[in-house]
Order: structure tokens, then sequence, then C-alpha cells
């Protein structure tokens, strides 16, 4: 009974250790943890000004840009805390050479896998940039020929003889277009 008494208190003292051992540690990160939250907030504001600039810009521009400058603001946003989180880590001691080189070997990845998609997308902003043919105009691309109802990031809509087409940026892009306006 005394040994499982001696046994218990034994226990007791090495976990009152233990504790003791991780208020201390904790202690003494807690500067580091209130520096890389403050570098993180510091950040986060950044990109709410930059995203609230975006915005801001996206009302002196034609409806069709609006599209553009809002996914542009999202972007830097979405970019800028990915730095502020990135920063703050290596504040904490994390070494994040390999986070930034998986994150470049993803990025890579998924932007080869998303090729076409991000083809449509960036000469969806392109057209919406250059307005090459707007709403309404009557344009010929790649054997179709209709009226051009709607311009988004992915497809250009046009409207035929009985048939509606959808037809993918990247095609307008690279395509002969005839414009026959109204």
């Amino acid at each position: 009974m005394e040994e499982t008494f001696a046994g218990t208190f034994s226990m007791a003292a090495d976990f009152n250790k233990m504790v003791e051992h991780f208020l201390a540690q904790t202690i003494s990160y807690l500067p580091k943890i209130g520096i890389a939250l403050a570098i993180l907030l510091i950040f986060m504001g950044i990109a709410k000004i930059v995203q609230l600039i975006f915005f801001r810009i996206d009302h002196e521009f034609d409806a069709g840009k609006n599209h553009i400058l809002k996914l542009s603001g999202k972007a830097m946003n979405f970019l800028i805390i990915g730095i502020g989180a990135i920063t703050a880590l290596g504040t904490l001691g994390i070494n994040v050479n390999a986070m930034v080189a998986g994150l470049g070997l993803g990025g890579f990845a998924l932007g080869f896998a998303l090729k076409d998609a991000l083809s449509n997308l960036l000469s969806g902003a392109l057209i919406l940039i250059y307005h090459p043919f707007k709403t309404g105009d009557t344009i010929t691309v790649t054997g179709c020929q209709g009226i051009v109802l709607e311009i988004n990031l992915r497809y250009t809509i046009l409207q035929g003889d009985n048939k509606i087409f959808l037809i993918p940026n990247s095609s307008l892009f690279t395509n002969n277009i005839e414009v026959l306006k109204k």
C-alpha cells in the first residue's frame, strides 16, 4: 500500500514538473505569439485596405470592367493575408522554407491542371478590358454567328437563329472575330 502511495505521489510530482515546464515555455513564447498576431493583424488590415481600393476604383469604370477589379481585389486580399500568415509563422520560429516551396509546387500543379479554365478566365478579363465587341453587337467566330447577350469571365453568350452559343473566351481571344455592329 505504501508503495502505491509513493508511486502516486511520484506521478503527481512528475505531473507538477510537466505543468511548470509547460507554463515556463508558454510564458517564454508569449512575446513571439503576440508579435506574430500583431503581424497577422497588420497584414489583414493592409489586405482590407487594398481590397477597398480595388472596390472604390470599381465605381469609376464601366460595368463590364467591374468583374475584373472585384476579382483582382479578392485575389490581392488572399495573397496579402497568405504572405502575412507565412511571415507570422516565421516569426514564431517555424521553418517556412518547405511551406513556401510546397506552395510553389502546388501552385504550379494547380495551374497546369486548370490550364484551360485559367486561359478562359484571363481571356475573359482581357476581352472585358479591351472591348473588341460589346453586348448587342453581332459577331461571327468559329462558325457561330449571333448577337452578344453577355460577356462574362468564362464564356461569351451569343443568340443565334433559334440557338444560344456559349463560346469559351479563349476561343474568342485566339480566333478571328468578325464584328457586325448593330
